[in-house]
């Protein structure tokens, strides 16, 4: 749903993750097994009690259940921004192991190991969870989609959803009948800065007028409400649960078709050259392969399978 937004996250780089720092992080922490241990505390993201692994990413020593080389030894940090929206999360509380992302966050951190009582949940406003810098987390989920742009900052693990956006109307706008993209080209239409939501008005709708950009879902509702804008496009689960609980004389005109050969897929943030990073892919593909991601699919987000595809 999201995309790359440099202007309005507050992180920085940190000492070690600049471009330049990188090789030379890179060529520092391999060099010896010596400098690897001495180098360790300037390179490696900063955390409390950080347990440490001499395994190699990737091997069964590195993967062993709960042995993971963590922010806090014998627990999995997980993050996501507040408030956290339904269906992904239900009353504002990762915690609860309700909505798909926090269901998905329990059944990836079962999976490595680590019980339910092991997970710590940390707030990240959406733009700092992949922009450049020292993380906080082990693994950040908020409907973040995988992109070669944000690659350059931040790891992600396999995707855990394949995503689509759809367009929000509230009756009696220009874009509440609509049955085609050509449909919505004179529609005022919204989205959330950084957004693939955002980027799909751009690249695939092309509307007459610029469209409205907000730093918030919640301010892009707002303005659905008051009739500043005619649409708002957002990922298609959200735009159920708007259109359900929110917006409720809002409808979603309908969903778009995947028109760029690959489908966009969210995927778990880790730290840059995280030794977790394979560790965690392994995780989420076992999750597709036994098909647990799919039932939570089914359970959370089944109804996203309805909207009318404008073409």
């Amino acid at each position: 749903m999201r995309t790359l937004s440099w202007a309005t996250s507050t992180d920085g780089p940190g000492p070690c993750h600049s471009p330049a720092m990188r090789l030379i992080r890179l060529a520092t922490c391999t060099a010896t097994a010596v400098l690897a241990v001495a180098t360790a505390a300037g390179c490696a993201p900063q955390s409390d009690g950080a347990s440490v692994t001499a395994s190699s990413p990737g091997t069964k020593t590195a993967c062993a259940p709960g042995t993971l080389a963590t922010q806090t030894a014998g627990k999995l940090t997980v993050g996501t921004d507040k408030p956290a929206y339904a269906p992904w999360f239900q009353d504002d509380k990762p915690a609860n192991g309700k909505g798909f992302e926090s269901a998905v966050a329990y059944a990836v951190a079962k999976q490595l190991g680590y019980g339910a009582s092991d997970v710590v949940w940390r707030t990240v406003p959406f733009n700092n969870a992949f922009s450049p810098g020292v993380k906080k987390f082990d693994f950040d989920l908020n409907q973040i989609s995988i992109s070669d742009t944000r690659k350059k900052a931040v790891d992600f693990s396999s995707g855990y959803y394949d995503v689509r956006q759809a367009i929000i109307a509230v009756k009696g706008s220009k874009a509440y009948d609509a049955k085609s993209v050509a449909d919505l080209k004179n529609a005022k239409l919204g989205a959330q800065v950084g957004t693939t939501s955002l980027d799909l008005i751009n690249d695939t709708i092309k509307p007459s007028q610029q469209p409205a950009v907000f730093q918030k879902n919640d301010f892009a509702k707002s303005a659905l409400k008051n009739g500043q804008v005619d649409a708002i496009v957002v990922d298609l689960p959200t735009a159920f649960y708007i259109t359900s609980a929110e917006v409720t004389d809002a409808k979603i005109v309908g969903q778009f078709e995947n028109t760029t050969g690959k489908t966009e897929q969210f995927g778990l943030v880790l730290d840059k050259g995280s030794r977790l990073t394979s560790c965690v892919s392994g995780a989420v593909d076992a999750l597709r392969k036994d098909g647990t991601l799919a039932a939570l699919d089914k359970q959370w987000l089944s109804e996203a399978v309805d909207a009318p595809v404008l073409k």
